[in-house]
């Protein structure tokens, strides 16, 4: 009888677990409460409190920067940027916060255009203990073609600004911003055609833990800039072109877990992009392998949306089952015009010819009914709303009569217990005496690289890697941190490297390791000073997982079942005391007869 109960119970456990494994949960009230409408631009910790906050535009004119709070609803606006702090006419195209001009404060860059001008304008406004100085923001004196990168173009770790001028719109430049005032370099060493909108990225393309540079030019074509010495040097390492002429914004993730960043690329396959499909290459591969081609459900075809200027076709990455392979979120649109809705695209083992030389594809999840209950989609992001290591999933959808976009925010009940490691690299322009005590945590640093190496349950090498912030332009989303799934093995990180740019001129590469990393942690790493990787700091910040929680509930339930055995045992035994005791009061009595 008893194993006949035992056998349902596990059922119900397998049964409910599997459920919760791929259910999502609407919390939007919870976090915006009625404030949940606009479009969200970026992400970072603002006010330096390790929570990351959000940045939202609203009527393409104004920014308001939502703080995340402990108590509902989770995200409150309290920062706002207005319009009536810009010029005229002057609508906001994207946001990056970063550290400027290197005083360990978040500020808050801008891009717009001033209409009826097509040029791109940027703004910063100054970051000034945990709020913006809206006395002093600085507009700068040149303008741009397109959406600047935001970079670390001279290995300082102070984000530096690289784009095409209009002034000369063949060759790039980068601004600097260290003492808050522009100062212009030409930066790369011979002239390109820049597509717009661009892609471009700054990321390490070949294991060296030193940020690379990657364009995408008119063609449409890619090249590659390596950074030798701390200089970048031109290299064909990409392939030359795409399959095809129709191609979204290229994003760059260890697809497959070899610790190299692999280049992925959605396209349409036809001009009015009624078929669709992703394509992977791999670095210093001539050649591009189909990672997702099949966009049918039952008797309806889906495809992407066909891309803009202001909403390039685009994926956003992030390891949602924490299984160490990245997966993404995607606009599809239904072909038969029935409307278009955001679906999830699980990385999965490779089990057709197309993807054999990878071993992995994408799998689109059709019936995730809480991404398919967002009608008229616009995009999905990754986001960790609670902080815990899960990446949870934002939407944005356009609603009728509003000008607005609505915000929909969906937790991730993932309860397969899959294990992860959370990396934040900061600046380290200081450690424990930043100036007028900062703490350095808001400062959303592009170009730190991280990669990881244990060993899993089955005794397998295994390992990942990621870049920090590689994009910034046309809505990129990047977290401010990077999630690296280890799937189920509970094992110690064997081995964890985080490697930052390094200054023009200097041959050394600025790579630590860390050894024994326990999962479930986020660490925060302070590369401080940058070219002493041996004095480098981590903090590091535990996250218990579901299976601490159970092991805690097994001891608790066996220390509770012992007591009542040893309680029934004592009270027992203290019958019998009870009894002896009678009985030798009763002899005594007789014998005194």
């Amino acid at each position: 009888m008893w194993t006949f109960k035992l056998n349902i119970l596990a059922f119900l456990f397998l049964f409910v677990g599997r459920y919760n494994t791929f259910a999502l949960q609407d919390v939007t009230a919870d976090l915006f409460g009625a404030e949940n409408h606009g479009t969200m631009a970026a992400f970072g910790d603002f006010n330096s409190d390790k929570q990351t906050d959000i940045f939202i535009i609203r009527e393409q004119s104004e920014l308001m920067i939502f703080l995340a709070d402990s108590k509902p609803p989770y995200f409150k606006p309290k920062v706002q940027i207005s319009e009536q702090l810009l010029p005229r006419d002057t609508v906001i195209t994207s946001v990056v916060p970063g550290d400027y001009d290197g005083d360990s404060q978040m500020d808050v860059l801008l891009t717009a255009q001033i209409k009826p001008k097509p040029e791109t304008t940027v703004f910063i406004f100054w970051g000034d203990n945990h709020t913006l100085d809206m006395g002093g923001g600085l507009m700068l004196n040149k303008t741009f073609t397109d959406q600047p990168l935001v970079m670390d173009f001279n290995g300082d770790m102070i984000p530096d600004i690289f784009g095409v001028t209009d002034e000369n719109k063949k060759s790039t430049e980068v601004c600097y911003l260290t003492n808050r005032n522009p100062v212009w370099r030409n930066a790369l060493s011979s002239p390109v055609t820049m597509r717009i909108p661009h892609s471009n990225a700054f990321i390490d393309l070949n294991k060296d833990f030193t940020a690379d540079l990657f364009l995408t030019i008119e063609g449409p074509a890619f090249e590659t800039w390596i950074s030798k010495d701390g200089n970048f040097t031109r290299a064909e390492i990409m392939p030359a072109k795409p399959p095809v002429t129709v191609v979204g914004q290229s994003s760059f993730v260890d697809f497959d877990g070899d610790g190299y960043q692999d280049h992925l690329l959605p396209v349409c396959l036809d001009d009015k992009c009624q078929r669709s499909a992703i394509y992977l290459a791999k670095p210093g591969s001539k050649e591009w392998v189909s990672v997702l081609s099949d966009f049918q459900r039952r008797d309806t075809v889906w495809s992407f949306v066909p891309g803009t200027p202001s909403q390039p076709l685009a994926l956003h990455l992030g390891d949602y089952n924490l299984d160490g392979f990245p997966d993404a979120l995607v606009v599809l649109r239904n072909t038969s015009g029935s409307g278009q809705q955001a679906f999830l695209l699980e990385n999965v083992p490779c089990n057709n010819a197309s993807c054999h030389s990878v071993g992995r594809m994408f799998h689109i999840h059709w019936d995730q009914s809480d991404l398919g209950a967002i009608q008229n989609a616009i995009m999905a992001t990754f986001f960790d709303i609670y902080e815990d290591g899960i990446l949870d999933m934002l939407v944005l959808s356009q609603a009728a009569g509003k000008n607005d976009l609505i915000i929909h925010a969906l937790k991730n009940n993932f309860e397969a217990d899959a294990y992860f490691v959370k990396v934040m690299v900061l600046s380290g322009l200081c450690s424990n005496d930043c100036p007028d005590d900062v703490k350095p945590f808001g400062v959303n640093q592009p170009g730190p690289y991280v990669m990881y190496t244990t060993v899993d349950s089955n005794g397998y090498l295994k390992n990942a890697s990621a870049g920090q912030l590689s994009q910034s332009a046309h809505f990129s989303l990047q977290l401010p941190y990077t999630v690296l799934g280890l799937g189920r093995s509970a094992n110690f990180l064997d081995h964890l490297f985080v490697g930052i740019p390094r200054q023009p001129g200097e041959t050394e590469i600025r790579k630590q390791e860390w050894t024994a990393i326990i999962p479930n942690s986020q660490l925060i790493v302070i590369p401080f000073p940058h070219d002493n990787p041996r004095s480098w700091s981590a903090k590091l910040y535990l996250t218990p997982s579901n299976s601490v929680l159970l092991t805690a509930i097994a001891l608790i339930g066996v220390c509770v079942f012992i007591l009542v055995i040893i309680g029934i045992l004592h009270w027992q035994e203290k019958k019998a005391d009870d009894r002896e005791k009678r009985q030798e009061a009763h002899r005594f009595h007789f014998d005194a007869m």
